[in-house]
């Protein structure tokens, strides 16, 4: 498969006094992951279809270009995935300021976070034989403005069931706030083969969280229903991405954490995605309460992979996640991690073929 030859010697780079370089992990079936420990970045992800293969995760051809990259792809985003209302949040009495990136707020970590750090790297084999890849990074206390060394460990398994299986765990000598997600953009047709809007979704929430004009939650957990965020049977994603609906207009279309209708942290299936022109189907399973679909609102990238471009709704992101703001909200779900905790999370993208 032509498709999956990313030239290494593009992605083996020096940043940070840190040797970067892209990995690749197969399954027996075929498939292909690579990433990248700039980032922790899944930069592909290759589906054998036919003869050839289809690469269906947006990305770069070289390491420059991720350093110059804004729109986090592939990225393992924190301290602090999605935003934190104008960069603040009070911890046992305390007021902590972050670096505020987005606006008025800030977005992923602040100006420089995990997706901008060099992580190290270890390729293993598991016990079922399936090829993954260990990332680890310390997080030094005050970084970015969050209290706490927190140690995080990620590993990416291509498992032999076409999945990417992403296990988070972290642990603080401090009490912390912390929010780990990955931001893949994926496209069924194929990175750079248009537009998203025709991909059928199913997203398993009866609510969301509804935002104000800079994307921070209101505080309301408002029904999906009589909505056009009610993705509980499947829906064209572009079918009404463009109807006068306040949160729709606000985001120029889908950017909104849904509220998943599942157990605590029990491992649950969450999303579907398909497309019927590849026939790819994607399904999601995460132990996280929450789910930022966006639609690839702002994409707007002149030159990707294989010199393809990715406009408007080219990708979509579905990031597993806590909400958005949750330190600012007593009634979401805790981000809360104590010196005495161990955060863990999974989430699986599983692929297949129909």
């Amino acid at each position: 498969m032509e498709i999956e030859n990313l030239n290494k010697v593009n992605f083996t780079k020096i940043i940070d006094n840190q040797e970067v370089s892209l990995f690749s992990l197969k399954n027996k079936n075929g498939f292909v992951c690579q990433i990248t420990n700039f980032g922790a970045r899944i930069v592909s992800f290759i589906i054998p279809v036919g003869t050839s293969g289809i690469d269906v995760i947006l990305g770069y051809d070289s390491i420059e270009e991720y350093q110059n990259d804004d729109y986090y792809l592939g990225v393992v985003a924190g301290r602090y995935a999605n935003r934190i209302a104008n960069g603040k949040f009070i911890l046992d009495a305390k007021e902590y300021s972050l670096f505020v990136n987005n606006g008025p707020n800030t977005l992923h970590g602040g100006q420089k976070g995990f997706d901008k750090v060099v992580w190290k790297a270890r390729p293993f084999l598991n016990e079922n034989n399936e090829e993954a890849l260990e990332l680890s990074y310390l997080s030094i206390d005050g970084e970015e403005g969050f209290p706490g060394n927190l140690q995080v460990k990620v590993i990416y398994t291509l498992t032999n069931d076409n999945e990417i299986k992403i296990d988070y765990n972290a642990v603080t000598d401090a009490k912390t706030v912390l929010n780990l997600t990955n931001h893949a953009y994926f496209n069924l047709k194929g990175a750079g083969e248009g537009t998203i809007t025709s991909h059928d979704l199913s997203l398993n929430a009866d609510y969301f969280t509804p935002t104000d004009a800079g994307a921070i939650p209101t505080g309301e957990i408002r029904s999906v229903s009589n909505t056009p965020m009610d993705f509980r049977i499947a829906r064209k994603i572009g079918e009404r991405i463009n109807d006068d609906y306040v949160e729709l207009i606000q985001g120029i279309g889908y950017d909104h954490n849904w509220v998943l209708n599942k157990e605590s942290n029990a491992l649950s299936h969450v999303a579907t995605v398909s497309e019927a022109s590849t026939g790819i189907q994607l399904n999601l399973f995460t132990t996280e309460p929450g789910v930022q679909f966006y639609s690839g609102n702002y994409l707007n990238i002149k030159k990707g992979k294989y010199a393809k471009s990715y406009p408007t709704r080219s990708g979509f992101c579905l990031e597993t996640q806590h909400f958005p703001d949750s330190p600012n909200h007593e009634d979401f779900p805790s981000t809360v991690l104590n010196p005495n905790e161990t955060y863990t999370q999974t989430t699986i993208y599983q692929f297949e073929v129909k």
